[in-house]
């Protein structure tokens, strides 16, 4: 009888992944970086172990959205002060904080458990093409 594999968190093997967000739709994009911080393209997946790998996302002043979403997305937040409710749509999240588009995208669609914090902190996303993470990339290339 054979066993089924398991993947032990002492044995997770790491690799850098690079994803340049130049004309990607932001829902689309954002589905797969979560399925690779997840580790979900390895076949050693294992739902209890944290084995994803780190992405490095470039360019994410470049993301669009379909349709006219860019005026009817809404971002909200509330700064915990009485009437401290704000919100901005798409367009004026990607004139102020274009990183923070694709970080909300990717985190809501992570699992919302213990693992999550540890998974976004593998996501490393840069406004523009330069970051700092270019010999980590090169070891795996």
């Amino acid at each position: 009888m054979q066993k089924t594999y398991m993947q032990s968190h002492t044995k997770v093997e790491r690799e850098w992944h690079l994803i340049d967000l130049s004309d990607h739709i932001v829902g689309r994009i954002a589905t797969k970086i979560a399925g690779i911080l997840i580790g979900k393209h390895k076949p050693t997946y294992t739902p209890h172990v944290d084995g994803g790998d780190y992405v490095v996302v470039i360019n994410a002043e470049k993301l669009k959205l379909t349709r006219n979403k860019n005026v009817k997305k809404l971002y909200r937040w509330h700064t915990g002060y009485p009437g401290g409710l704000k919100e901005r749509n798409f367009n004026e999240m990607m004139a102020k904080h274009p990183e923070e588009v694709i970080r909300r995208a990717v985190i809501n669609m992570l699992p919302k458990n213990r693992t999550r914090k540890n998974r976004m902190a593998r996501l490393k996303i840069y406004v523009g093409d330069k970051h700092n993470h270019q010999s980590q990339l090169k070891k795996v290339n």
